[in-house]
């Protein structure tokens, strides 16, 4: 009787974990750089709450400043347009920047932490970061 229940509790777990691992439709590119926020391109980054824009990834990527010592980068390919026919990739809303807008969808996602806000199944790609307390954060997968 423990072995049919174990089995069938085990069979249940396995059935339940392949639906939470769907494939993530926006593909993973590798990517790993290093930038300077004090260079013009990234001198947004000094302030907390905003964000500035990194060439890489699949269509880009938004790197948000979170706290002093907390950054969050996400590709701006949107994940309801895998194939990414959709003309412009992510970008912030100018009513809410805290929101990241696909424009040719009613998709949208928090930059804060990449979570779909509207009519997405999945959140954004998220990148490692990591932060030397200075001047230069590590954008990476």
């Amino acid at each position: 009787m423990k072995l049919r229940f174990i089995l069938f509790l085990s069979l249940v777990l396995l059935l339940s974990s392949c639906r939470k691992n769907k494939n993530h439709p926006v593909p993973s590119i590798p990517f790993d750089i290093t930038i300077d926020i004090n260079l013009p391109s990234y001198n947004a980054l000094i302030s907390v709450g905003t964000w500035a824009y990194v060439n890489g990834g699949s269509r880009g990527v938004i790197v948000y400043r979170r706290s002093i010592d907390e950054f969050v980068a996400f590709d701006r390919h949107s994940p309801v347009d895998p194939d990414a026919l959709c003309p412009e990739p992510l970008y912030p809303d100018a009513a809410n920047f805290l929101t990241l807008i696909d424009s040719c969808s009613t998709a949208r996602y928090s930059l804060y932490d990449g979570s779909p806000v509207q009519d997405s199944e999945f959140g954004l790609r998220q990148y490692q970061t990591s932060y030397n307390g200075t001047n230069l954060v590590r954008i990476y997968n």
